[in-house]
């Protein structure tokens, strides 16, 4: 996605203030846009076309096109051939103007932002954290992938009058882009989730991971807080040497967020329901869950029992840092534990499906890492069922501690699940290390790829089974949940 909606009142004028531009081509009037794109391909008509230069494409070799689909002006770096009818702003580097077009916007809005990253949770935290605000108005979030130097300022460029929050996800492959991309949206509250084994492909260590999620802290507002994950030892390092205000979120009583008391409950199936955003996300997989965390959730003195119909412990951990925030920022108690209610999964993310024949469904194959996987697996012992299947792909990203890292997974396995399905190159590492750790040979297999899985799943899935899904996206396990789908059928909701 690289076409976005633009709040009501963005103008030239607001483009030559925020980037600092200036106006190549004479005017007659001033312009008003209706959007803006840096995809020559999605422009809307109306629309600011903004020329950056990657890697692959350089925007400036596409005016004619995006002033073809109704680009009302352009902003460029460098002289190009251009229709002569298309206005154009000239600033010295069009992807940095990008994001002081989307600092500017955001600081004209009158509403508080809320950034979150993380290793791993970020996605979901951001998600809970848009829905409980929602409770109070409109909330712009961050929608699919849009975490990075291009996906925030175009996120930010949507803020609209009706927008009473914006959530932005902050996601990095390399030390200094979270600070890049926090500077830029100023927020008000920063979470880090967890830190973790991922990106070790561009990171040293997981330390080194650790100062790099820190860096979101300098982008805070004076007064902001940081929203910090308490049960987390880097994390609590990280606000450790924060000098301004720390809300801490997690399972210990003497955090001034905590969850108590907490359980598993089954019960009848949830249908799908957009929560009180109304942004209604893909439910289809999330039909037939019954199975919830159940948890008193205390803010300070004040505590409410919350009824959350997802499965997995590390959905509570999500929860209790999308509470803090809400806290933060003034979300009554009560509040937030009505929305819980409505709360589901996004696509891939931890949905639960029911299928034919008794088979249950953990569909978590967006993406892994070591402890999202371990997560995961924590999820499945949750569920309803008799054989605990575990679909297992390729963790990527982890560098050349990757091997290792897959095989100690494998290990960790042993006693928690009756069969193992390894599928990519990796997941070969998986599946030795549960043939160590005394899973049988026979409950064991590995495939090359996801199309070599989907072919045997007749023979590998049983009436019954509870069944986990989980790989990098690279690995394209999407194709097996595609086809337990199809060989089972839907169970009733």
């Amino acid at each position: 996605m690289t076409a976005v909606a633009l709040r009501e009142a963005l103008t030239l004028a607001d483009v030559l203030a925020g980037t600092g531009g200036t106006l190549a081509t004479r005017v007659a009037a001033e312009i008003a846009f209706t959007g803006v794109s840096i995809d020559s391909r999605t422009t809307p008509p109306g629309a600011l076309f903004v020329a950056v230069k990657g890697p692959r494409f350089d925007g400036h070799d596409f005016l004619a096109e995006a002033a073809g689909r109704g680009a009302r002006a352009a902003l460029v770096h460098r002289d190009a051939e251009a229709p002569a009818g298309l206005p154009q702003v000239r600033v010295a580097d069009t992807t940095k103007s990008l994001g002081a077009l989307a600092r500017h916007v955001r600081r004209e809005a009158a509403v508080p932002v809320v950034a979150v990253t993380g290793s791993v949770g970020k996605t979901t935290t951001k998600d809970m954290t848009a829905h409980l605000l929602a409770t109070r108005g409109p909330v712009l979030k961050t929608e699919g992938n849009l975490n990075n130097q291009y996906g925030l300022p175009l996120t930010l460029l949507r803020l609209a009058p009706a927008h009473t929050a914006a959530v932005l996800e902050m996601g990095m492959s390399a030390p200094g882009e979270i600070r890049a991309l926090s500077t830029l949206a100023e927020p008000d509250v920063a979470i880090i989730t967890r830190i973790a084994p991922v990106h070790l492909e561009f990171f040293a260590s997981v330390d080194a991971i650790a100062a790099a999620k820190a860096e979101i802290l300098e982008g805070l507002r004076p007064g902001g807080t940081a929203v910090l994950n308490g049960d987390d030892p880097r994390v609590r390092a990280v606000g450790e040497r924060f000098t301004g205000r720390v809300v801490w979120f997690g399972r210990e009583r003497r955090f001034e967020v905590s969850a108590e008391s907490e359980r598993v409950e089954e019960g009848p199936g949830k249908g799908p329901s957009s929560g009180p955003s109304g942004e209604g996300r893909s439910t289809r997989a999330s039909r037939g869950s019954d199975v919830g965390m159940r948890f008193s959730l205390r803010l300070g003195a004040l505590s409410a029992d919350v009824a959350l119909p997802l499965a997995g412990a590390h959905f509570v951990t999500s929860f209790l840092a999308a509470a803090a925030a809400a806290h933060v920022l003034g979300v009554p108690l009560e509040a937030m534990a009505e929305a819980a209610t409505s709360l589901r999964p996004a696509r891939h993310r931890g949905e639960v499906r029911r299928l034919g024949e008794g088979v249950v469904l953990l569909d978590d194959c967006y993406n892994s890492s070591p402890a999202a996987l371990e997560a995961a697996i924590a999820a499945l012992s949750l569920l309803p069922g008799g054989r605990r299947v575990a679909v297992l792909g390729d963790m990527l990203e982890l560098g050349p501690t990757g091997p290792a890292l897959h095989r100690e997974r494998g290990r960790a396995l042993a006693g928690r699940v009756d069969a193992v399905v390894g599928v990519g190159p990796l997941a070969k590492e998986i599946v030795e290390g549960a043939q160590e750790a005394g899973i049988p040979a026979a409950s064991l297999h590995h495939f090359a790829t996801a199309a070599g899985a989907v072919e045997a799943l007749s023979r590998l899935v049983r009436p019954g089974d509870a069944v986990l899904v989980k790989a990098s996206r690279g690995i394209q396990l999407e194709a097996v949940v595609d086809a337990l789908g199809a060989r089972f059928g839907e169970g009733e909701a």
